[in-house]
């Protein structure tokens, strides 16, 4: 092995454990935000009691589920239960090893891309990972020997599948104007064109919605209805098992919030705001931390959402999440993906 390939690999494992530390930080906080956005829109305080606005909660509440008694149910499959959250939370990690995070930093006399694998297929490989994500849980309640734990699982397995159709059948319409899967090119592209929201806004309202059934957050978190399921699939789970869901859940949140933000919204493109311009003034490092700092900032919001839509609108029936999906968001991919095309031939003559 030659010294530069050590010096990428070392590179690529700092990346890694500097994104899964960044992805658990944000999806801890996000506990702690979730309350709060609730208790303002409750006219409530929040948490406020362990440190300064409440910000030490998380800790607390991390440290109350490690210090909490393990029980594993008599008759389950004890290696299957283990496996299941374990799973759960390995996926959601994996899922932003293919988004571009910011520009180039200069370390030295190294570039350091902030990416972990730059791969030509981007959103397909981020597909793929959150369809992986469904058999934590189906393991998980399989596993659990609980017949609503069950439930919650084949809930969870058809819910998926029938909102991926619909988010595979949007992001055609943008392999199709981009010519690309790779993440970093569709940035390139709304850099130099205009943002996905502006070119595509019935394939952004799809892929939002969708996002939603994904991660399962209200109205679409039926796998977990506790007026019906009394938790649904972690019903059985205690300790850092649910945790482990339950941080998968918020770690999926975080992901789903960048994912949109880069397809639809520029990625860490900063708004009427040229990139050659800002690195002449603050440098290659000072653009690319505020090029950072836009993309987190856009995906703040996408998670304040996911909050706000939690605390506002009700869950849905469970007929009524499936039509939702076949009848009337398929359709629309479908009918966008005819015009997106139709406008290409169009343009093209």
């Amino acid at each position: 092995m030659t010294e530069e390939f050590i010096a990428d690999a070392l590179e690529k494992l700092a990346l890694v454990g500097v994104m899964i530390g960044f992805a658990l930080v944000v999806a801890m906080y996000s506990t702690w935000a979730e309350r709060k956005v609730a208790a303002f829109l409750q006219d409530r305080i929040g948490p406020n009691r362990a440190g300064i606005f409440g910000l030490l909660q998380p800790l607390a509440d991390g440290l109350k589920l490690f210090s909490k008694e393990e029980i594993t149910p008599k008759d389950s499959n004890k290696f299957l239960f283990i496996l299941g959250p374990s799973l759960a939370m390995i996926v959601a990690c994996m899922t932003g090893a293919v988004i571009p995070w910011s520009t180039a930093f200069e370390i030295g006399d190294r570039v350091v891309v902030p990416q972990i694998a730059d791969v030509n297929i981007g959103f397909l490989y981020i597909l793929g990972v959150l369809s992986l994500g469904v058999y934590g849980i189906m393991i998980g309640a399989w596993a659990s020997n609980n017949k609503y734990s069950l439930m919650g699982g084949l809930r969870a397995a058809s819910q998926i599948i029938s909102y991926e159709l619909p988010m595979g059948i949007v992001l055609i319409t943008i392999l199709m104007m981009t010519g690309s899967l790779k993440l970093s090119d569709i940035v390139h592209y709304q850099q130099e064109h205009a943002w996905f929201i502006l070119l595509q806004p019935l394939g952004f309202i799809i892929f939002l919605v969708c996002s939603f059934a994904e991660t399962n957050r209200t109205p679409f978190d039926l796998p977990e209805a506790e007026n019906e399921l009394i938790g649904g699939y972690h019903s059985e789970y205690s300790s850092m098992k649910m945790g482990f869901f339950l941080f998968a859940e918020y770690i999926n949140m975080f992901i789903s919030s960048v994912v949109i933000s880069t397809l639809y919204f520029g990625g860490y493109d900063i708004p009427f705001v040229d990139d050659a311009t800002l690195v002449n003034s603050i440098g290659v490092n000072g653009t690319a931390i505020l090029n950072f700092l836009s993309l987190f900032g856009k995906a703040c919001f996408f998670i304040f959402f996911y909050m706000w839509v939690r605390w506002t609108i009700p869950r849905f029936r469970y007929d009524q999440l499936m039509d939702l999906g076949w009848k009337k968001l398929l359709p629309l991919a479908l009918i966008n993906m005819l015009i997106t095309g139709l406008v290409i031939l169009l343009l093209n003559k």
